[in-house]
């Protein structure tokens, strides 16, 4: 697809109905922020599988003097404890039995944040943005390609009553494409959080819908409470940014602090390009080379292992040296480019920044899934980079009041410690945010202060690689936002080299293998949403991945 471009405003989300909405708040006089409150209500109706309600969400926010990141992290409940997805011989659980049922469920954040957000940023009443949702919800909304085949694809929601009698037929097939689905139930939730804020979902009748289907699961109760919902806070967190060298220019690259990693692996993966040959090796044909692609992946690699031993609930777990932008130094970067060779290293080692000390043990390795994101820039230069999530498709399958409740628990580590006995950082503890990868990131000229892009990613752990791409593509080989988007996907996690399925030439795949490398092809489908500055306005791009979609004017 060719991208968008607006001259006053954009809004980019993973849904036309989404984007439709923040477009007409937007329109009305709407802030970004009133703008992402619209778009996230109607995503919880018709992108069900990815963020709602019942889920969490990391926010930044431009306001034109001030970068501010609002946490909407869902947190674990007080009943819990490290042995959480630990089975009754202490071995941890597998994944999918963790995550079905009330087991996984954290108390959701989402809803909270944004009334926070709106407070300072609002300019149209809260109950306004919620209208576009309530109408779509009550007079139905038609059935996507995407969310047929999702559901099509799905063998644990059927299992749940309320959810199979709403996304399924008698027959247990899926309602076909472009059915008019209607949800009632969620438009009623949604006037009452219009009407009385955050409290509807966080008290009375609806937390209570919640707590009982997370406690009487039949096969996975959960731990979940009335308390831990009246007591959710969302929390206002100093953006963690950095500076970045590009095709001759300087930037300001912004992102969110723990418990998210994107910002701090996203940062070290460029920081660590910038001290390899990687400005030397231009695009073949239109793609990453097979050189450019080794010293990424190595780069990558070594992110992650800092990533697995040191990010976590920073009201948990003390950052190392003091502050978690030792892992930027660019000094700490540079000494940990040195590491990498003509060879991989298949999975790199932690370092250690200058005055790091840490008594942790990594993180092995765990599945990430889901969610959403959104970008939006307002007609006065306000700026959203929104990632919200629900964490696997469909999160816990658990449908209350016509909404998915979230299986964010799961972010946490399994295992509490190391085979030695040594405690894991991001290991469950009553009332923590579990670390994720989640990088909704706005990036600035440093030399004017002008914002110059919004971007981010849903895809799990791979969100930080989608995120890097595309802010490499935009800066540095000084692509149009959807030029980059629209480039293979790629990465490791700190162990195979992953590309994305039938995009790269056998030739790459084979010289990335004599490296030593162990190389999977597989779909690796990001949902990347960018909107950047261009000559009279703003260009956007959308993932042709999956059904998003930019709007401005």
């Amino acid at each position: 697809q060719a991208g968008w471009s607006g001259r006053r405003f954009a809004v980019a989300a993973a849904n036309p109905l989404a984007t439709q909405a923040g477009l007409q708040v937007l329109r009305e006089g709407g802030s970004a922020i009133d703008a992402a409150i619209a778009v996230q209500m109607v995503l919880t109706l018709v992108e069900p599988q990815s963020s709602g309600i019942g889920g969490g969400a990391f926010l930044m926010h431009w306001d034109g003097r001030e970068v501010e990141a609002f946490d909407g992290r869902e947190t674990a409940p007080a009943a819990a404890d490290e042995k959480l997805f630990l089975s009754a011989d202490g071995k941890p659980l597998p994944f999918m039995d963790a995550v079905v049922g009330g087991r996984s469920v954290g108390t959701p954040g989402a809803v909270r944040m944004l009334e926070l957000a709106h407070r300072q940023h609002g300019k149209l009443p809260w109950a306004r943005l919620f209208q576009p949702a309530i109408t779509l919800a009550e007079q139905g909304f038609q059935v996507s390609p995407r969310l047929n085949t999702l559901l099509t694809e799905e063998t644990h929601l059927k299992k749940d009553p309320p959810a199979a009698a709403y996304f399924y037929r008698a027959d247990g097939t899926p309602h076909p494409v472009g059915h008019l689905l209607r949800n009632p139930e969620l438009a009623q939730v949604l006037r009452r959080i219009a009407q009385d804020g955050s409290r509807a979902l966080h008290e009375g009748d609806i937390a209570q819908a919640i707590v009982d289907k997370v406690r009487s699961h039949p096969a996975n109760a959960g731990r979940l409470a009335m308390s831990d919902l009246a007591a959710y806070r969302p929390v206002r967190r100093e953006a963690l940014c950095h500076d970045h060298a590009a095709a001759g220019r300087e930037w300001r690259i912004c992102g969110f602090p723990p418990p998210s990693s994107g910002a701090i692996a996203v940062g070290q993966i460029l920081g660590i390009l910038q001290h390899t040959p990687t400005a030397t090796l231009p695009l073949q044909d239109g793609l990453p080379s097979a050189d450019w692609l080794h010293l990424y992946t190595e780069a990558a690699r070594l992110a992650f292992a800092d990533r697995g031993q040191y990010v976590a609930d920073p009201d948990f777990v003390p950052a190392p040296a003091g502050r978690w932008g030792s892992l930027l130094d660019p000094a700490y970067l540079a000494q940990r480019a040195k590491l990498i060779g003509t060879a991989s290293m298949k999975v790199a080692q932690p370092g250690t920044p200058p005055g790091a000390v840490t008594s942790f043990a990594p993180m092995p390795h765990q599945t990430e899934y889901g969610t959403s994101h959104i970008s939006i820039v307002d007609p006065e230069g306000r700026a959203v980079a929104m990632t919200t999530t629900i964490e696997a498709q469909f999160g816990a399958r658990q449908m209350v009041r016509g909404f998915l409740l979230n299986n964010q628990l799961t972010d946490f580590s399994f295992a509490p410690t190391s085979a030695d006995g040594r405690p894991i950082a991001n290991r469950v503890q009553p009332g923590k945010r579990p670390r994720s990868s989640m990088a909704p990131t706005l990036v600035f000229d440093k030399a004017t202060g002008q914002l110059a892009m919004s971007a981010g990613s849903p895809g799990g752990a791979m969100i930080i690689h989608y995120t890097a791409k595309t802010l490499y593509g935009v800066l540095n080989w000084r692509m149009d936002p959807q030029q980059a988007i629209s480039l293979p996907n790629f990465g490791s996690n700190n162990g195979p080299t992953l590309l994305e399925e039938n995009r790269f030439p056998a030739a790459t795949v084979e010289a990335l293998r004599g490296r030593g490398a162990e190389v999977r092809t597989q779909a690796l489908t990001s949902g990347l949403q960018a909107i950047s500055r261009a000559p009279g306005g703003w260009r956007g791009g959308a993932d042709p991945r999956r059904e998003g979609v930019v709007l401005g004017e």
